[in-house]
Protein backbone atom coordinates (compact mmCIF):
# COMPACT_ATOMS: atom_id res chain seq x y z
CA UNK A 1 0.00 0.00 0.00
CA UNK A 2 1.30 3.36 -0.85
CA UNK A 3 2.44 5.86 2.35
CA UNK A 4 3.17 9.23 2.60
CA UNK A 5 5.73 10.84 1.07
CA UNK A 6 5.53 8.06 -2.56
CA UNK A 7 4.51 9.45 -5.58
CA UNK A 8 1.13 9.72 -6.82
CA UNK A 9 -0.03 6.77 -9.23
CA UNK A 10 -1.07 7.62 -12.55
CA UNK A 11 -4.64 6.31 -12.70
CA UNK A 12 -7.66 7.76 -15.01
CA UNK A 13 -11.07 5.70 -14.84
CA UNK A 14 -14.75 6.22 -15.93
CA UNK A 15 -17.00 8.01 -13.44
CA UNK A 16 -21.06 7.33 -12.83
CA UNK A 17 -21.50 9.14 -16.05
CA UNK A 18 -18.78 7.16 -18.06
CA UNK A 19 -17.05 10.00 -18.63
CA UNK A 20 -12.82 9.06 -18.16
CA UNK A 21 -11.51 10.79 -15.46
CA UNK A 22 -7.87 11.51 -15.52
CA UNK A 23 -6.18 12.38 -11.87
CA UNK A 24 -3.22 14.69 -11.31
CA UNK A 25 -3.23 15.00 -8.05
CA UNK A 26 -1.13 18.24 -8.03
CA UNK A 27 -3.90 20.18 -6.10
CA UNK A 28 -5.02 18.39 -2.86
CA UNK A 29 -7.18 15.08 -3.53
CA UNK A 30 -9.13 12.89 -1.28
CA UNK A 31 -9.57 9.26 -3.01
CA UNK A 32 -11.25 7.19 -0.36
CA UNK A 33 -11.59 3.87 -1.27
CA UNK A 34 -15.06 1.70 0.04
CA UNK A 35 -16.43 -2.03 -0.24
CA UNK A 36 -19.35 -1.61 -2.43
CA UNK A 37 -22.13 0.58 -3.28
CA UNK A 38 -25.63 1.06 -1.37
CA UNK A 39 -24.40 -0.82 1.62
CA UNK A 40 -24.79 0.43 4.85
CA UNK A 41 -21.52 1.60 5.60
CA UNK A 42 -21.03 2.72 2.50
CA UNK A 43 -23.51 4.72 2.50
CA UNK A 44 -22.84 6.83 5.52
CA UNK A 45 -19.47 7.78 4.06
CA UNK A 46 -20.56 8.63 0.55
CA UNK A 47 -23.40 10.51 2.45
CA UNK A 48 -20.85 12.54 4.66
CA UNK A 49 -18.39 13.39 2.19
CA UNK A 50 -21.33 15.01 0.16
CA UNK A 51 -22.27 16.63 3.39
CA UNK A 52 -18.89 18.57 3.62
CA UNK A 53 -18.22 19.10 -0.15
CA UNK A 54 -18.69 22.34 -0.25
CA UNK A 55 -16.49 22.86 2.07
CA UNK A 56 -13.79 20.28 0.71
CA UNK A 57 -14.46 22.97 -2.67
CA UNK A 58 -13.70 25.91 -0.57
CA UNK A 59 -10.42 24.46 0.38
CA UNK A 60 -10.05 23.61 -3.27
CA UNK A 61 -10.09 19.86 -2.66
CA UNK A 62 -11.10 17.38 -4.52
CA UNK A 63 -12.89 14.05 -3.74
CA UNK A 64 -12.91 10.68 -5.35
CA UNK A 65 -14.98 7.30 -4.45
CA UNK A 66 -13.63 4.31 -5.74
CA UNK A 67 -14.88 0.58 -5.46
CA UNK A 68 -14.64 -2.52 -7.39
CA UNK A 69 -18.30 -1.66 -8.65
CA UNK A 70 -19.22 -0.63 -12.30
CA UNK A 71 -20.55 2.44 -13.94
CA UNK A 72 -23.96 1.46 -14.10
CA UNK A 73 -23.88 0.49 -10.10
CA UNK A 74 -21.97 3.89 -9.43
CA UNK A 75 -24.77 5.95 -11.44
CA UNK A 76 -27.48 4.24 -9.18
CA UNK A 77 -25.41 5.55 -6.11
CA UNK A 78 -25.17 8.98 -7.40
CA UNK A 79 -29.36 9.14 -8.60
CA UNK A 80 -30.41 7.60 -5.15
CA UNK A 81 -28.26 9.81 -2.17
CA UNK A 82 -27.82 12.55 -4.62
CA UNK A 83 -24.32 12.45 -4.42
CA UNK A 84 -22.50 15.62 -5.91
CA UNK A 85 -18.68 14.29 -5.97
CA UNK A 86 -17.13 11.60 -8.89
CA UNK A 87 -17.67 7.18 -8.06
CA UNK A 88 -14.47 5.97 -10.22
CA UNK A 89 -15.71 2.96 -11.15
CA UNK A 90 -12.68 0.05 -11.20
CA UNK A 91 -14.22 -3.47 -11.78
CA UNK A 92 -10.71 -5.00 -13.10
CA UNK A 93 -9.05 -3.23 -9.67
CA UNK A 94 -6.61 -1.25 -11.81
CA UNK A 95 -7.31 1.82 -9.14
CA UNK A 96 -7.05 -0.13 -6.26
CA UNK A 97 -3.49 -1.83 -7.82
CA UNK A 98 -2.00 1.48 -8.32
CA UNK A 99 -2.85 2.48 -4.70
CA UNK A 100 -1.48 -1.13 -3.23
CA UNK A 101 -5.05 -1.59 -1.85
CA UNK A 102 -6.07 -5.51 -0.89
CA UNK A 103 -9.05 -6.62 -3.37
CA UNK A 104 -8.51 -10.43 -2.68
CA UNK A 105 -12.01 -10.53 -0.60
CA UNK A 106 -13.31 -9.46 -3.50
CA UNK A 107 -13.79 -5.81 -2.94
CA UNK A 108 -11.88 -3.37 -1.75
CA UNK A 109 -10.88 -2.55 1.73
CA UNK A 110 -11.73 0.74 3.47
CA UNK A 111 -8.97 2.83 2.82
CA UNK A 112 -8.63 6.82 2.01
CA UNK A 113 -5.19 8.44 0.79
CA UNK A 114 -4.73 12.45 0.80
CA UNK A 115 -2.37 13.44 -2.37
CA UNK A 116 -0.92 17.06 -3.00
CA UNK A 117 1.63 17.69 -5.26
CA UNK A 118 2.14 14.64 -6.69
CA UNK A 119 2.49 12.45 -3.84
CA UNK A 120 0.57 10.58 -0.92
CA UNK A 121 0.55 13.41 1.93
CA UNK A 122 -1.73 10.91 3.94
CA UNK A 123 -3.00 7.45 4.86
CA UNK A 124 -6.51 6.45 6.95
CA UNK A 125 -6.65 2.47 7.23
CA UNK A 126 -9.12 0.84 8.88
CA UNK A 127 -11.66 3.72 8.05
CA UNK A 128 -14.83 3.95 10.68
CA UNK A 129 -17.45 5.81 8.33
CA UNK A 130 -18.92 7.71 10.49
CA UNK A 131 -17.05 11.17 10.87
CA UNK A 132 -14.60 10.30 8.42
CA UNK A 133 -15.10 13.05 6.00
CA UNK A 134 -14.91 15.78 8.42
CA UNK A 135 -11.88 14.18 10.43
CA UNK A 136 -10.03 14.19 6.76
CA UNK A 137 -11.18 17.76 5.66
CA UNK A 138 -10.13 19.01 9.49
CA UNK A 139 -6.70 16.73 8.83
CA UNK A 140 -6.14 18.54 5.61
CA UNK A 141 -6.53 21.73 6.97
CA UNK A 142 -4.25 21.42 10.26
CA UNK A 143 -1.52 20.22 7.72
CA UNK A 144 -1.57 23.76 5.59
CA UNK A 145 -2.32 21.45 2.38
CA UNK A 146 -5.64 24.07 1.88
CA UNK A 147 -6.96 26.93 3.34
CA UNK A 148 -11.02 27.50 4.01
CA UNK A 149 -11.28 31.48 2.91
Amino acid sequence: MLEPGDGAPDVSAENQDGTLVDLSFEEPTVVYFYPKDDTPGCTVEAKQFNAELDAYAEAGVDVYGVSLDDVDSHEEFVEKYGLDFDLLADPDGDIADAFGVDTSEGYTERVTFVLAGGEVTHVYEGVKPDGHARDVLNDILDDGLATLD
